[in-house]
């Protein structure tokens, strides 16, 4: 069984929860992953440019969309190359996640080490289901043992032939908590991402102005989730899940700079992403993964290069330095590129101007009539491609969402759409409509289903 991945688009203002799949190693961690989220590759592969990792992915069951992590194997006991840092990656997991996934070898039974993560889980005090793997072709009288540790329900399942992962998915989906995202009417939702020590909180105080900020808790979460409203220039704006303003525990300290588990929370709930990057150390394998996550689910994008001030300039150093962020993160080209300083305060209004801009534009809404004209004059300019003989003909266009924008075309095969026309054609939507820091999503549907949509050209 596969659920459907990356589908549902949720109507309302619920988070996001987060599932971590933990264990030993070799109980099949990863392939129950890959399972859960119905695909191989994780939720950045299709960008290019991103660097590939099994690590995060998102799953979809009943309506209800959820992130899931796959950690490496805990051992406990023993040191070596990677062993404290992949006990480090799987306690961040722990401490983020709403539900947990202790996954263990059905065919073994219960062994010290699973007793001895047992222990560890049970302290955390968190919704926790036991996968008991590898039991295709068990009788189902295996899982019993696995009671005695104590962590609530087990589930038989088959990682490999997708048996049981129903069972697991309503067992997942009945513990998640609904915890919904707190509503300020108007405002425009901000998360300020990027990795440890780019400047996160020095930005945030510089935008609030004061070293002290307004918090407000959102109860039922699992960690010290902030948001933290102010007003610029008649924007009401606000700050959600920022770095630098929560409570942190040892492990934090000392781990961060292997998660991204916390951009990801934050990205969910934004209108629009500022993503940080440090202009001395350069875009690196963390900045491929935030970005390409926040490119996957359609955010307002604004990539923001920091520490300017430390930046020896020369003529064009400006230029050159927007360039080289462009190049390194050619999936969102969409996205426009700043150069601040979160220390000195410059061009940080320019910031907030470029916030304010890239919301307005995401949320544009254009008329029928005029999404037709540009896509005629496109026409006109270059034909569309054709394959054996027969050409794209695009009939039809209408908007069909906004955050980001959406356009629905009508075809006669959407089969015979190539990829640089639809780039093409995204093109000449911006340069007459702007989007400036959003993805442009084109659907198509052939001829067939146009009739469906007659009567929306008065929109």
């Amino acid at each position: 069984m596969r659920p459907k991945a990356n589908t549902a688009e949720r109507s309302d203002n619920m988070r996001k929860g987060i599932v971590a799949i933990v264990g030993r190693p070799n109980v099949g961690k990863s392939t129950l992953f890959n399972r859960l989220c119905g695909t191989r590759k994780a939720i950045v592969e299709n960008n290019p440019g991103v660097t590939r990792d099994r690590i995060y992915g998102e799953s979809e069951w009943n309506g209800q969309v959820f992130t899931v992590i796959d950690t490496g194997g805990i051992i406990i006991n023993e040191e070596g190359p990677f062993i404290k840092e992949t006990r480090m990656q799987a306690e961040i997991a722990v401490n983020e996640a709403d539900v947990i996934v202790f996954v263990v070898d059905g065919r073994e039974g219960v062994t010290p080490l699973d007793q001895d993560i047992a222990n560890i889980l049970r302290a955390k005090g968190k919704n926790i289901i036991i996968a008991a793997n590898k039991l295709e072709n068990a009788t189902g009288t295996e899982i019993w043992d696995f009671f005695s540790l104590g962590l609530g329900d087990v589930v038989r399942v088959s990682a490999e032939h997708g048996l049981g992962t129903g069972d697991l998915l309503d067992e997942i989906t009945a513990l998640m908590p609904n915890i919904k995202v707190p509503e300020y009417l108007g405002a425009i939702r901000v998360a300020i991402v990027g990795k440890p020590n780019v400047g996160k909180s020095s930005l945030v105080n510089n935008l609030l102005g004061e070293m002290r900020v307004i918090v407000s808790e959102i109860p039922g979460t699992t960690r010290d989730a902030i948001d933290v409203p102010f007003t610029y220039n008649d924007h009401n704006m606000v700050l959600i899940d920022t770095a630098g303003l929560r409570k942190k525990g040892k492990i934090w300290e000392s781990v961060e700079r292997y998660s991204v588990i916390r951009s990801l929370r934050a990205i969910d709930e934004a209108d629009v992403v500022v993503h940080m990057l440090d202009l001395i150390d350069g875009v690196t394998e963390q900045d491929t993964k935030i970005a390409g996550y926040a490119h996957d689910q359609g955010k307002a994008l604004i990539f923001a290069g920091n520490k300017w001030d430390k930046i020896a300039k020369a003529t064009g150093t400006f230029e050159k330095t927007i360039i080289e962020i462009q190049s390194k993160l050619a999936f969102a080209t969409y996205a426009p590129v700043t150069l601040i300083s979160a220390i000195t305060g410059e061009r940080i209004n320019a910031l907030l101007e470029l916030i304010v801009k890239v919301d307005s534009e995401a949320s544009l809404q254009v008329q029928t009539s005029r999404i037709n004209e540009i896509i005629r004059d496109a026409i006109k300019i270059q034909e569309p491609p054709s394959n054996k003989g027969e050409r794209l003909r695009i009939y039809y266009g209408l908007q069909t969402g906004q955050k980001p924008p959406r356009f629905t075309l009508f075809v006669n095969d959407p089969k015979l759409m190539h990829f640089s026309y639809e780039r093409y054609l995204e093109n000449r939507l911006r340069e007459a409509f702007g989007f400036n820091g959003s993805r442009i999503i084109l659907n198509y549907k052939s001829r067939s289903e146009k009739d469906a949509y007659k009567g929306r050209g008065k929109e």
